[in-house]
């Protein structure tokens, strides 16, 4: 009995030294992986809430609208906020200082510095176009240009690469004369290529800005 006792009690020792030995540490919480509000980066989606987004790189965004300006800031930039082209286009969405000037921004040093004022600047710009071109989208939407289905975004899209008078000539001559920029990208390219996404949100203004959106 007395073997049996000892042999019982060691066992329980054991074992209790044992499992002493996996209890989880005290984790901290480090703070550099935290992001900072101040950074801009709250500006990049259409909710505050970046974890609402399983892979800040979207994969899949369908024809959401948020797909659409990504897709459009790759284009230009590889979607990078401090980009200064050799023609001296800035920032994600490659905006001229003229076309700044139309949105209201005056200082291009901050305009590159301002993640908020890009995606800002890029909104209001759409909203002067679709208001520009509202004529030709409620005309050619949804028909057949040259192989290409013609849809509110493409058109906005190409009206970012070479202005709303540019689509309106292109428009005109059925297609056939079709600008390309200094780059090659032409106003057709870019209707196929950002075509078909849902730009219904963007509400037509041709006194839109940074301030007013």
């Amino acid at each position: 009995m007395i073997k049996k006792w000892y042999f019982y009690t060691s066992l329980t020792v054991i074992t209790v030294f044992l499992s002493s030995g996996f209890k989880p540490f005290n984790l901290e919480t480090n703070p550099w992986f935290l992001i900072s509000e101040q950074d801009g980066t709250h500006y990049l989606y259409p909710s505050e809430e970046q974890s609402e987004y399983t892979n800040l790189n979207i994969p899949f965004t369908g024809n959401f609208f948020i797909g659409f300006k990504e897709a459009i800031g790759y284009r230009e930039s590889e979607s990078k906020y401090k980009t200064v082209n050799s023609l001296g286009y800035l920032g994600k969405y490659q905006f001229g200082i003229e076309t700044l000037k139309s949105v209201g921004i005056h200082n291009s040093s901050a305009f590159l510095n301002s993640p908020e004022l890009q995606e800002k600047a890029f909104i209001a710009l759409l909203a002067k176009n679709k208001w520009e071109l509202k004529k030709e989208i409620e005309k050619y939407e949804g028909t057949i240009m040259n192989g290409i289905r013609i849809t509110e975004s493409g058109i906005l899209a190409a009206a970012h690469l070479g202005g709303a008078g540019t689509v309106k000539k292109y428009f005109k001559n059925k297609g056939k004369r079709n600008f390309r920029d200094a780059y090659g990208s032409s106003v057709k390219s870019y209707m196929k290529m950002f075509g078909g996404y849902d730009t219904s949100f963007i509400v037509a203004n041709v006194n839109a800005n940074v301030k007013n959106i």
